[in-house]
């Protein structure tokens, strides 16, 4: 294959990257995000085949399902039916079913060990020593203590579950609450 037709496949993956990340409230499909990057749903399809490491609609699964953990975790006064309309999500069992299938278990459930994580992770914040997430062992004759590798820190504030979003999405965009004031055409 030719290195032009290779970069050009590399550009139209990656735009379509940000469309998806950017846009991924609305009802896309394979046809509407290649219409937003001048292609066609074929050409879109063997971008991804070649330059990404899933398929488009397993891209748009990760990315609502990636938003859809973090508002879960981080604002519990929202409403479990809210949080699945504003990933994108027109009906909630729909919504809570594809959540469980990603993440083992339903959202609301989620939330639930979300924020028991989060008051185990506090708790052990006050007790250990300047709260860098280092702990003491149990027996009072060991005074050994054990502290996690700095990679490893940000782990301990996370919830469970997180790791698979991480895995799929690098990065989270910075306020998904808020609606993007552009559209695709």
């Amino acid at each position: 294959m030719r290195s032009q037709t290779l970069a050009s496949r590399r550009r139209l993956y990656l735009l379509a990257r940000v469309v998806v990340q950017r846009h991924y409230r609305r009802p896309l499909t394979l046809g509407v995000v290649a219409g937003a990057v001048s292609s066609s749903p074929r050409q879109l399809q063997r971008a991804y085949a070649q330059c990404g490491e899933t398929s488009f609609r397993e891209d748009l699964l990760a990315r609502r399902m990636a938003v859809a953990a973090q508002l879960l975790a981080e604002q519990p006064a929202i409403p479990v039916r809210d949080v699945a309309r504003l990933v994108g999500y027109r009906a909630a069992p729909h919504f809570a079913r594809v959540f469980r299938r990603r993440f083992g278990v339903p959202p609301a459930r989620f939330r639930e060990q979300a924020r028991a994580h989060r008051a185990h992770q506090a708790k052990v914040r006050a007790g250990s020593p300047a709260g860098s997430g280092a702990t003491v062992s149990a027996r009072a004759s060991e005074r050994r203590i054990s502290v996690p590798p700095p990679e490893a820190r940000s782990a301990l504030t996370r919830p469970p579950c997180w790791s698979a979003t991480c895995r799929t999405i690098a990065r989270p965009s910075p306020e998904p609450g808020r609606p993007r004031a552009s559209a695709p055409r």
